[in-house]
């Protein structure tokens, strides 16, 4: 392919020149801020529960705010498509113009959005509708970005022009926890009944600001060349998944890259940030600083992988990075719990709760539309130990009997008799379920099972640390990635090519993984059960990327 003078640039001593520092930083600004308002949403889904689904119970509430959170994901791959396929017609810097306007519009409006209590049903629904237009736009712009970068760098280089785009998610979050603590701060107790709107109106600020710098970009010199020489593809979609050889490539690519990268990315930040904070009971603040300051530890490691991959290949650190989560996520998570949360570690250890039920008597307990009634004893044993952060093993009862909780073991275990609730009437039902949860509150109370991490007794150096290997892991997976999805697929339909695997894996794989992690924990009542699903994931990524996907670190665009 013939050159632009852009492309003929010398690498500088620090290996990236100065009119690709400016190609760099230009595309992974914008992509800071797209990510910025994405995660602004996952960040304070408990505040938003409350103000936009408020309508339904607390648990049911706090699960239509993680599926909201969830639906943003789930357009992602059919935004991957939309924009896509205008990235390979078009040109890229076109198509990030129109992702970061629709993007932060978006994010903007949710800041001014009325509550629940003010419009009703329609608040839920307009915000839904808001995050299915982010997540189209958030489709569209990863691809562009990568692309974007990649045609840009010079051969022997992409894993490290890339890695700087790879930063740009964990960036994002940063600067969103970052605007949220300082909010939080100033304005106290205001923040979650108005001062929770301001980082999101912040967005129109970063709005404009990535408007202008991505005016100042030109297209990409491998994009003009096939334009030029009259090679654009005219169906994008068509050639590249109406062609088994390509759509192949793009299945591999999903299985065996980018899902098992995705569930490492959310699993050492979101899932961490939601550990601590909703099973390990810590307070939101110090959640929040401790992943903070894990992310400014770990970030500069995107570049170092990025950068090695270009010397022992992309593969080879994907997939390690996903053989270390798979093996060190339970002692990883179970470290957190002792370091972060001693007291609850004791009193698990010393007297461990078993929930004595016929299993016939015991119903997942997930209800979107907050209409269903859990009223039979074993449910209501395992609300009850559910609302109080309390894990739980179970044990089968004879068919018929009613639910029992034992606290403890041997001779100075306690025994508590749920009620069949689906015999008595409302009022009759509230009534003893009242003096069931209080009878259980205390029983917990005296073995030891604290209401609340208690702040002082955290090990902070040592909380720090362990999420920051989680980050690191986060590093590995997807410092490379977007260097290895770049090279995998052919210049006329490179964006619509990796786009969709790569939205498929984070976005469904990835992006479901704290509402399907949550429900496992929920329904097993162990709290450490929620990580069988990155790590399977993980796994069948390491096998089927091991086996059946190429190196590609020494092929050129």
């Amino acid at each position: 392919m013939a050159t632009t003078p852009q492309t003929l640039s010398h690498p500088t001593a620090g290996g990236i020149d100065r009119s690709h520092r400016r190609v760099i930083f230009a595309s992974s600004l914008g992509t800071v801020f797209e990510w910025y308002d994405f995660y602004l949403y996952g960040s304070l889904s408990a505040i938003i529960s409350k103000q936009f689904f408020s309508g339904v119970n607390e648990t049911t509430g706090f699960i239509f705010a993680l599926l909201a959170f969830a639906a943003g994901f789930f357009v992602r791959p059919f935004g991957a498509l939309v924009f896509g396929r205008l990235g390979d017609l078009i040109g890229r810097k076109h198509t990030f113009l129109i992702t970061i306007v629709i993007m932060g519009a978006s994010t903007a409006i949710v800041g001014m959005l009325p509550s629940y209590a003010a419009i009703g049903v329609a608040a839920p629904i307009i915000l839904i509708g808001l995050r299915l237009l982010q997540g189209l736009a958030l489709g569209g712009e990863y691809g562009g970005a990568a692309t974007y970068v990649a045609e840009h760098a010079p051969d022997g280089k992409r894993g490290l022009y890339t890695s700087w785009i790879q930063t740009t998610a964990t960036l994002g979050l940063f600067l969103s926890l970052l605007v949220i603590l300082i909010c939080r701060v100033a304005l106290g107790d205001q923040f979650e009944v108005w001062g929770w709107r301001i980082p999101f109106l912040i967005s129109i600020v970063l709005l404009g600001i990535s408007v202008y710098i991505r005016l100042q970009l030109q297209e990409s010199p491998a994009f003009l060349e096939i334009k030029k020489e009259g090679k654009l593809s005219t169906a994008p979609l068509t050639e590249a998944f109406g062609n088994w050889k390509n759509l192949k490539i793009v299945l591999l690519a999903l299985f065996g890259a980018t899902a098992g990268q995705a569930v490492v990315w959310y699993g050492g930040q979101f899932y961490a940030l939601f550990f601590l904070e909703k099973i390990l009971q810590v307070d939101a603040k110090a959640a929040n600083l401790i992943i903070a300051a894990a992310l400014v530890i770990g970030t500069p490691f995107f570049v170092v992988f990025g950068a090695l991959s270009d010397r022992i290949g992309r593969k080879t650190i994907i997939m390690a990075g996903c053989v270390l989560a798979a093996v060190t996520y339970f002692p990883v998570f179970k470290g957190l719990t002792h370091f972060a949360n001693p007291a609850l570690e004791r009193a698990v250890a010393t007297a461990p709760v078993t929930v004595i039920a016929d299993p016939a008597d015991c119903s997942f307990q997930f209800d979107p539309v907050g209409k269903s009634a859990f009223t039979r004893s074993c449910d209501v044993v395992k609300s009850s130990l559910a609302r109080a952060g309390v894990p739980y093993d179970n044990e089968a009862a004879p068919a018929g009997s009613v639910a029992r909780v034992r606290i403890g073991t041997g001779e100075g275990a306690v025994m508590l008799d749920s009620f069949p609730g689906n015999t008595l009437g409302k009022a009759e039902f509230k009534t003893a379920n009242d003096s069931f949860t209080a009878q259980l509150k205390s029983a917990l109370t005296k073995a030891g099972y604290p209401a609340k991490a208690n702040m002082e007794e955290v090990n902070y150096p040592m909380v720090i640390a362990l999420c920051t290997y989680l980050v690191i892991l986060v590093t590995m997976v997807y410092g490379p990635i977007a260097a290895w999805l770049v090279e995998l697929f052919p210049t006329r339909i490179r964006y619509t090519s990796m786009s969709l695997p790569y939205h498929i894996g984070n976005g469904w794989f990835g992006g479901f993984l704290p509402v399907t992690s949550f429900a496992i924990v929920a329904a097993t009542g162990n709290i450490y059960n929620g990580l069988w699903y990155p790590i399977v994931v993980a796994v069948m990524t390491a096998i089927v990327g091991t086996l059946f996907l190429r190196e590609t670190k020494d092929r050129g665009l």
